[in-house]
């Protein structure tokens, strides 16, 4: 039950995993500081135990999105609620069943009424009287006799009997709880289920009254069409979670979409976007296929309700219907045998039944769930529906725009929201004993503002260190660290030529070259061959043509080919990237026509930050000074980031794709990666063993044969995991960590390891105090820590907010430690991982995570088995043409 943001899933007494005694020379952490709870040695915890807060950078006060909450006192009671069914029923109904339970069917014995989850767990204050435990029910839905409907038989059948049998699987002391925050008790099962149960007391309430997916609901107090059959709802998000000495309830605004309640003729219309006649809806009429199943992939699962008598509610069903898919034609063709024998057409059925002659006999009907077929023209669509699809990628910008709120702009809307909360009127929270003080405003938290690393440019700049500032800094007055050469290039155009001219090239070959020469690459084909081709062809072909004349004409073939793409040009981009990462090696440079038609050299120097690491320069390193756990010569350090990217949801047979990068470089500015394919949705690295075994391979040939160092292998491993939920962090160890290990014993190296999980799918945020501790946006400035107050009561984890704020409300990425055998310290883990937020090549930003793990968003293809071959993505590299 728990995921990210939720309570940790952890096995009753886990072993503590420890790491080596006898660090480098950074030096051992002590064994606790102030406010550190008092952990025994047979406390287990699942990542490594907390010994002592950071104190390095400026200490500052904010506000994060954190209420204080009190623990009950009494007993809390679990059952499993359990409907033995054939098929796993939505949560929805599930709640509405537990409800007409208690609520109408047994109160007597349901008061004070039990919480539920929607699933399996129930939890009251109150043991029921079951005999044994356990107790099954019959409840029923109203579900009034249904005329005799198309594709069905006419039965006058009664409501359906659901049966719920609940049985008393545990009882919970809330002292675990105390114990566990004072750092006294283990975070095992029991602490896990109270946890728990705390959470599903305070989403009891909202979950009976308004639409809800895991850990948010929805209300239409605020909300905004945003066309196409969709409107956005303003959502509520709470959690409540353990901090040091005290529970604390995390509450966040969320986004809704749903679909527009009302006629469905009237949806189908809108997503269409095509005018309001309804004939656009009628096969007969024009409608293509590929239309139909598009529209019907957007309303399945949708509720309606149907309305075929004229007047009042005769005919009106009292329980929704659920869209399963569309019929393949009209009302008015689609046929069927009557039980009295002969056929007729849905259209002249309800014509005769109902006396309701259709106003568009020629569009299309839904199938429901029960086989009937309706149609569109008398489907309403019921109100409070979460669109549980992918959303349009048009309607994306609207979603955002919404989504989107400035800090102080959202911390108001969560004060707003504890009205719709209103935990002090739910019977469920007042009955549990729980008490959320949320009258003195949001928690105020003990935070720091850590120094940014200085980093380091070419050496014939004229500014050749520079500090960021609030996360960024500019290219004025400097030279890359070490700029790449361009030998020969071509340039390929596939925009219209009448839209972009000859003298348009010209001008971006200018540009290009000025660019390059300001920041030091060396161009030494001036004149490089252009090329017009049709989008339409055979991409492959095309490029393959262009180098075989670049070679040709000047006897070499181009290491750059630069795309001029116009608009909307995915499929373009997509075999363009393909042909260069995959099939050949060469490096590829992308640029929209309208971007670079009269662009100033700000876009180019841009350009050139991407361009220069493709070839195989560095643009810049951060200054040893400022990361000496990275530089220290004495153990050279590799930095490897991990994740898994899964299909879309609703994706069936497709895989997930795992990733690994790494330096190759001593200044950790140098990265490599690869990718591998493996079953879908699967979130542990099964190869990581072989892809770690490639990584520590070309760290040790490029620092013995490019950098000819002496010690070319590595004794340290700082590994950062992204993407796995807190319930997972087990599985990390006993699946990934040994795959790491046996990759190093197979290439005779013995580093010390540390693995650290970064996340940032979580809703944890903070707020400035004082308007001179906010940046421009009006958030908390890049290189904001906080560990302590609301992080976890036993482990070492932090939040670390390393970027600047754009739009909205940044989010702070939240870093576990969960092996150190380096024995690193709270400040230099929490430094270290600020320093490598500044090295992603493909901008002058810090980014929201450490760069080896930021950089795998942007790898869209699978990575050569070749060992000279790697992605050209805007920050990985490693040319194929370089010596090993």
């Amino acid at each position: 039950m728990a995921g990210r943001g939720g309570p940790r899933g952890r096995g009753r007494g886990a072993p503590a995993l420890r790491g080596r005694g006898g660090g480098p020379s950074i030096g051992s952490v002590p064994s606790s500081g102030p406010g550190i709870p008092n952990q025994g040695d047979h406390i287990a915890t699942v990542g490594v135990k907390r010994s002592a807060f950071g104190s390095s950078g400026r200490a500052i006060e904010v506000f994060t999105n954190h209420y204080e909450v009190s623990i009950p006192q009494g007993m809390i009671y679990h059952y499993d609620a359990i409907s033995p069914s054939e098929h796993t029923l939505p949560a929805r109904l599930n709640m509405e069943l537990i409800v007409k339970l208690q609520e109408r069917d047994h109160p007597e014995i349901f008061t004070p009424r039990g919480v539920y989850d929607g699933r399996k767990n129930m939890f009251s204050v109150k043991r029921f009287p079951f005999e044994n435990d356990t107790r099954t029910f019959d409840v029923t839905l109203s579900d009034p006799n249904v005329q005799d409907s198309p594709g069905r038989a006419a039965v006058g059948r009664g409501p359906k009997i659901y049966k719920i049998k609940l049985t008393k699987v545990a009882e919970i002391n809330p002292e675990v709880l105390s114990r566990f925050l004072e750092g006294s008790q283990s975070h095992d099962n029991t602490v896990l289920t109270a946890i728990t149960a705390l959470n599903v007391v305070v989403r009891m309430e909202p979950t009976k009254n308004y639409p809800f997916n895991v850990r948010s609901f929805f209300t239409p107090r605020e909300q905004k069409d945003i066309g196409g059959g969709l409107v956005l709802w303003r959502g509520y998000f709470q959690s409540v979670r353990p901090a040091i000495g005290k529970m604390l309830i995390n509450i966040d605004i969320s986004t809704g979409t749903m679909y527009k309640e009302g006629p469905l003729l009237n949806i189908c219309l809108e997503f269409f976007n095509r005018g309001n006649d309804p004939n656009i809806l009628a096969p007969a009429r024009g409608l293509p296929e590929r239309e139909r199943l598009r529209l019907q992939r957007f309303i399945s699962g949708v509720r309606v309700m149907t309305n075929a008598a004229n007047q009042g509610q005769q005919g009106r069903t009292r329980t929704p219907r659920v869209v399963k898919k569309l019929s393949s034609a009209g009302a008015n063709s689609l046929s069927f045998t009557m039980r009295e024998g002969g056929t007729m057409t849905v259209a002249q059925y309800f014509a005769r039944t109902y006396n309701r002659p259709l106003q568009h006999p020629a569009i299309l009907c839904v199938e429901v769930g029960n086989g009937a077929l309706i149609p569109i023209e008398l489907c309403t669509v019921v109100p409070g529906q979460i669109m549980r699809k992918q959303v349009p990628p048009e309607k994306t910008k609207d979603v955002l725009e919404f989504a989107t709120k400035k800090p102080a702009d959202r911390l108001a809307s969560i004060r707003n929201g504890l009205g719709v909360l209103s935990y002090g009127q739910s019977e469920y929270v007042r009955q549990f004993g729980l008490h959320v003080k949320d009258t003195g405003g949001p928690l105020s938290v003990n935070a720091r503002v850590l120094n940014p690393p200085t980093l380091k440019y070419g050496q014939n700049s004229k500014q050749p260190t520079i500090v960021p500032r609030d996360g960024a800094w500019n290219m004025i007055d400097k030279k890359f660290f070490q700029p790449a050469t361009i030998k020969a290039w071509v340039v390929v155009v596939y925009e219209r030529q009448n839209r972009f001219r000859d003298e348009n090239a010209k001008d971006m070959i200018a540009g290009l070259l000025e660019a390059c020469a300001a920041v030091g690459i060396v161009v030494q084909d001036k004149q490089p061959l252009v090329f017009w081709e049709n989008a339409q062809g055979t991409i492959a072909d095309h490029l393959r043509k262009a180098g075989l004349a670049c070679n040709q004409k000047k006897g070499v073939f181009p290491n750059l080919i630069v795309a001029v793409l116009p608009e909307q040009a995915t499929d373009i981009y997509t075999a363009i990237k393909h042909f260069g990462d995959v099939s050949t090696g060469v490096a590829t440079q992308c640029l929209k026509s309208q971007k670079c038609t009269r662009a100033k050299q700000q876009y180019y120097a841009n350009v050139c930050l991407k361009i220069n690491v493709k070839l195989g320069g560095i643009n810049t390193i951060p200054d040893a000074r400022s990361v000496s756990i990275l530089t220290d010569p004495h153990n050279p350090t590799i930095v490897m980031g991990a994740d898994v990217i899964h299909p879309a949801a609703h994706s069936e047979g497709r895989p997930s794709f795992t990733s690994l990068v790494a330096n190759v470089d001593s200044d950790t500015a140098k990265y490599i990666a690869d990718c591998r394919v493996q079953t879908s949705r699967q979130e542990m690295i099964d190869d990581l063993e072989d892809m770690a075994t490639h990584m520590i391979d070309m760290y040790i040939n490029y620092r013995r044969n490019v950098e000819k160092k002496p010690n070319p292998q590595p004794k340290r491993i700082i590994f950062y995991r992204d993407g796995v939920s807190e319930g997972q962090f087990r599985q990390v160890l006993e699946h990934e960590l040994p795959q790491i290990k046996k990759a190093c014993a197979k290439m005779k190296v013995d580093p010390k390891i540390t693995v650290i999980v970064v996340g940032k799918r979580h809703h944890v945020r903070f707020f400035p105090k004082r308007p001179d501790e906010a940046d421009r946006s009006g958030n908390c400035r890049a290189g904001t820590v906080i560990d302590r107050d609301i992080v976890h009561p036993l482990e070492m984890d932090f939040y670390l907010q390393s970027h600047g704020g754009l739009l909205g409300t940044s989010r702070p990425a939240h870093y576990n430690v969960l092996y150190d055998d380096n024995r690193l310290t709270a400040d230099g883990i929490q430094q270290l991982s600020f320093a490598l937020c500044h090295v992603y090549a493909r901008s002058t930003r810090s980014v929201s995570i450490p760069a080896p793990v930021y950089c795998m968003y942007f790898h869209p293809f699978l990575y050569s088995d070749q060992v000279h071959s790697a992605f050209r993505c805007g920050y990985c590299l490693l040319p194929s043409q370089e010596p090993l």
